[in-house]
């Protein structure tokens, strides 16, 4: 681990120096992505220097008891001994974690969608539960969440409702959430106190830089078209609305959540561009998602990831066989505790695969 450090140590003096060569810092692109890289290794680079200076005074310690003849010398040299031994093994663990390889996309932005699946109107009121849930929980983490596209339930809650999410770190949390939500509830129109199983999907996309993916102009088609929905007198009179088709691909986005036509057409072309950098995210993801038993953060939108059970207060995530009971508080937006075990899986997971 250590020869591994060492490695680590090299590649981040030799980033610094890149990073202050006046060909780099002229070539954006090169420039940003290298930024990136020099301050992940910087955790790596502290844990290093930690450790080794740890590691050089249990030696000094060792070398004093093995010589000093004074008993009251001994005895602090014992006890420090003690004390620096004690911090080792917990400092090799997390050095384990951060010589994990880093999704490169974890520390980006995100664009949240939830679509309602099967269960009719009861599915909308399901798909309005969970976006509610990661309202509080985005609200929670002091990120800022701004919805581009609604498709309001005949019922209540969301047929789709997509939404662009902003902070430190937000892919790499809100990763674990894609796949297919279930619920199981007596819904408001059943009259027989039936229990009716419904579900809505969950995506979780990074969102793309500017950088990431190159558009033309040739290639993308643009609609103006009047807003609707909810937002007030002039929502219907302006052409604001703005409806992106990206020709190649068949990508079709769309925004209309401000009064400002430039401010809908620089969010469209945000969501159109993380669309298309995630077509081919998805390869990677699929790459590496056969390699892991929970695909915890594989994006399968397809598999069924967890449960909210209403007559039982429960909700199971069944990717790692995880029961709770409180679901009132995890709708509620108190979904922390779930995603730590998620990523506690994974990384347990993947030190196993790395052989770390």
């Amino acid at each position: 681990m250590l020869e591994r450090l060492i490695g680590v140590k090299i590649r981040f003096e030799e980033i610094g120096e890149q990073l202050t060569d006046p060909e780099v810092m002229t070539d954006v692109k090169r420039f940003v992505k290298l930024n990136k890289e020099y301050k992940n290794l910087e955790p790596l680079i502290e844990a290093h220097d930690k450790i080794k200076n740890i590691l050089s005074n249990i030696d000094d310690a060792r070398e004093i008891l093995n010589q000093e003849k004074d008993e009251e010398m001994r005895e602090m040299a014992k006890m420090e001994l003690d004390e620096l031994e004690a911090e080792v093994e917990p400092l090799e663990e997390e050095i384990k974690l951060l010589l994990l390889p880093k999704d490169p996309e974890d520390d980006k932005n995100a664009v949240l969608e939830i679509r309602a699946g099967t269960g009719g109107d009861e599915a909308s009121i399901f798909a309005g539960d969970l976006f509610r849930m990661y309202t509080k929980f985005i609200e929670s983490k002091g990120w800022k969440m701004d919805v581009t596209t609604i498709n309001e339930g005949t019922s209540g809650g969301y047929k789709e409702i997509v939404a662009s999410v902003t902070g430190n770190g937000v892919y790499g949390v809100m990763k674990y959430e894609s796949g297919v939500h279930r619920v199981q509830r007596v819904p408001q129109t059943e009259t027989q106190g039936r229990v009716h199983t419904s579900a809505a999907t969950v995506a979780v996309l990074p969102e793309a830089e500017e950088f990431d993916v190159e558009l033309k102009t040739e290639d993308i088609r643009r609609d103006e078209f009047c807003s609707s929905g909810p937002g007030g007198q002039s929502v219907n009179t302006t052409y604001s609305a703005i409806r992106l088709t990206h020709i190649p691909s068949g990508i079709v986005v769309q925004c209309q959540d401000q009064k400002s036509k430039l401010k809908n057409l620089d969010k469209a072309m945000t969501e159109l561009r993380t669309r298309l950098y995630n077509m081919e995210y998805q390869k990677y993801m699929d790459g590496i998602a056969s390699k892991r038993k929970t695909m915890v953060s594989s994006g399968d939108r397809s598999a069924k990831i967890r449960t909210y059970n209403w007559p039982q207060g429960r909700v199971t995530d069944h990717r790692i066989n995880l029961t709770m009971y409180n679901l009132s508080a995890i709708i509620d937006g108190d979904i922390a505790e779930i995603i730590e075990k998620l990523q506690l899986a994974e990384n347990a997971e993947r030190l196993k695969i790395e052989g770390i």
